[in-house]
């Protein structure tokens, strides 16, 4: 089954950047990335970013004016660029979307794993 799989999370200090990636294990009939989500551990999933229907991102307020999402159709892979990172974005990322394998099936809800990003003071 095709899944989404994030990347780039990792350590920066406060005030640095990362730019997490999301993209397809595989191929498929469409591949609908949708937004990106965090959790922190005992906590529900929280929305961080998601795309509208015209194609703009919707932020948490925590991260306005820092996070930024996009997408590379060409590549399939959708991207969260955090700037100004603070200690309390220390956090599990995930994106989430939907996946038509075929034409003939329905699509299908869909988690990446997650991607760690650690900000230190």
């Amino acid at each position: 089954q095709v899944q989404l799989v994030e990347s780039g999370g990792g350590l920066v200090q406060a005030g640095g950047s990362l730019r997490l990636s999301c993209a397809a294990s595989g191929s498929a009939f469409s591949i609908n990335v949708m937004g990106w989500y965090h959790q922190a551990p005992g906590k529900q999933r929280e929305l961080v970013a998601a795309f509208t229907t015209g194609g703009r991102g919707n932020y948490a307020e925590s991260v306005k004016g820092r996070f930024t999402i996009s997408r590379d159709n060409a590549k399939n892979t959708v991207y969260l660029q955090m700037n100004s990172l603070k200690p309390e974005d220390t956090v599990l990322y995930f994106c989430y979307g939907r996946i038509r394998e075929r034409s003939t099936l329905p699509e299908f809800p869909s988690w990446g794993q997650g991607t760690q990003v650690i900000v230190s003071s």
